[in-house]
């Protein structure tokens, strides 16, 4: 699951990139653009970092602050949104992609806290 999470995390960044372009381009916004560019990527590259963990704490750390980075990026897509930056099926398509992170972060999360705790 982990190569699973590591590609769409991935996926979603260029995807990120690809919105802050069209964002800062077509729309001309330029704050809420790099908020959403600085979260939507962070979620891959602590993804990245985790897999290189020196332990298996480190490595939930990490996920978790790409869960973090994954709920932040939930907001500004509503705010893109409700703020009439993004349309409806924009939206959507994004948010689902956010959705699925942060669903997989979330079961790997809670399977490696719980194997964690079994070795003890």
């Amino acid at each position: 699951m982990e190569n699973v999470l590591k590609y769409k995390s991935y996926a979603f960044a260029i995807r990120t990139v690809k919105l802050y372009k069209y964002l800062s381009s077509e729309q001309k916004e330029f704050v809420l653009s790099k908020q959403i560019l600085r979260s939507g990527t962070s979620i891959g590259a602590n993804i990245e970092e985790a897999n290189s963990g020196q332990s298996k704490k480190d490595f939930i750390a990490k996920l978790s602050i790409s869960l973090k980075e994954a709920k932040e990026t939930h907001y500004w897509l509503r705010l893109l949104r409700d703020c009439e930056f993004l349309n409806q099926n924009m939206f959507d398509s994004l948010l689902n992609d956010c959705n699925e992170l942060f669903s997989l972060l979330t079961i790997i999360i809670k399977t490696s806290r719980k194997n964690e705790q079994n070795k003890i």
